[in-house]
């Protein structure tokens, strides 16, 4: 079953079936990758640097910080974002690094990176590169032999699979050094007995996700312009922080004098889900890191809110939160901020 849902997958994201690497999340996935190939230059004793972008989802930026305060004789350089959410400037990748960490799409703001170009470099000066595709995998085509990035991450959950299944595509070399030991499965680099029903689950997924993939992202494209436009008609002083290129059921707006907090409960009172940039801590409304990156202001990404757009989006749930979002945000806004 484990190597039939190998290729499977294999087949989905134009790699080899022993490159598929089974973990418990997109997150593993992340830590197994940029942990292991950092771990390789500090066996070999070498200088270490990492390169990644100040936009990275936690499960990468929080592993680099960790590795950095750990080993303070890690360098760590940040690649520029610009006021869209995207990376333009790749001189950092221009001299060799320990390891490259860059996402391929924001799973804030949706927007899409120029991840052939980071490989291109990457390439150039043999620089290992992890890259989180857990927002784009299932969603945007992928060919991970022809990007030639070392190490990819993607969560099952994305595209319709089971929660608690990741993915890692590792090529045969160099091989991550292995951040759990305990035995030889999956190449010694996640060891441990694989959840072989959720590798099945996760390839028929995958399958289904690459067969209607051009089809629904035409249907999201659609639905979520006409939730931004609608959004700019009904609501004033909106701020829209998707830019394209960018996920096609991404729409990360702001909404001035209001909490994120206060819209996301309000949103919910109407069976409405949206979502915060990022975490809150102690009830403090803290702002996304990623609108920061992007030189947005702090009380403006105070006020951010995610809407994503899936497979069980219909018109219908378009419409009916156009018809109360106006009304959402002006209470959010008489509440006023914290």
């Amino acid at each position: 079953m484990l190597a039939e849902a190998r290729e499977i997958i294999a087949d989905a994201l134009s790699c080899e079936p022993i490159e598929v690497i089974f973990t418990g999340s997109g997150t593993e996935a992340d830590n197994l990758a940029v942990r292991g190939l950092l771990q390789n230059a500090v066996d070999r004793e070498e200088t270490l640097r990492i390169v990644t972008t100040p936009i990275e989802h936690p499960a990468v930026k929080e592993t680099v910080s960790s590795l950095a305060t750990r080993m303070p004789h890690v360098q760590v350089d940040y690649l520029p974002v610009t006021s869209s959410g995207h990376i333009e400037d790749l001189e950092l990748l221009d001299l060799p690094a320990t390891v490259a960490a860059v996402m391929w799409a924001n799973n804030e703001t949706g927007a899409i990176q120029p991840i052939t170009k980071v490989a291109e470099k990457c390439q150039e000066t043999e620089t290992p590169l992890h890259v989180d595709a857990v927002q784009v995998v299932g969603h945007l085509p992928v060919d991970f032999s022809a990007l030639g990035a070392t190490t990819m991450a993607a969560s099952a959950h994305k595209f319709g699979g089971p929660r608690g299944v990741g993915i890692l595509l590792a090529k045969r070399s160099p091989v991550p050094s292995p951040v759990i030991t305990g035995g030889g499965q999956q190449r010694g680099i996640r060891p441990g007995t694989p959840d072989a029903a959720g590798a099945m689950a996760t390839a028929v997924a995958l399958r289904e996700a690459v067969t209607e993939m051009d089809g629904e992202r035409a249907r999201l494209e659609s639905l979520t312009a006409r939730l931004r436009d609608g959004l700019k008609e009904s609501v004033d002083k909106l701020v829209v922080h998707t830019s394209e290129p960018n996920l096609p059921g991404h729409l990360f707006v702001s909404f001035p004098g209001a909490e994120a907090d206060s819209l996301i409960m309000l949103f919910d009172s109407l069976g409405i889900e949206v979502a915060a940039g990022s975490a809150c801590s102690s009830g403090v409304n803290r702002a996304s890191h990623v609108l920061l990156a992007m030189g947005v202001e702090e009380k403006v990404a105070r006020g951010a809110i995610r809407f994503t757009l899936g497979r069980t989006t219909s018109q219908e749930d378009v419409d009916f939160l156009l018809a109360h979002a106006a009304d959402v945000v002006e209470r959010a806004r008489l509440a006023g901020m914290a």
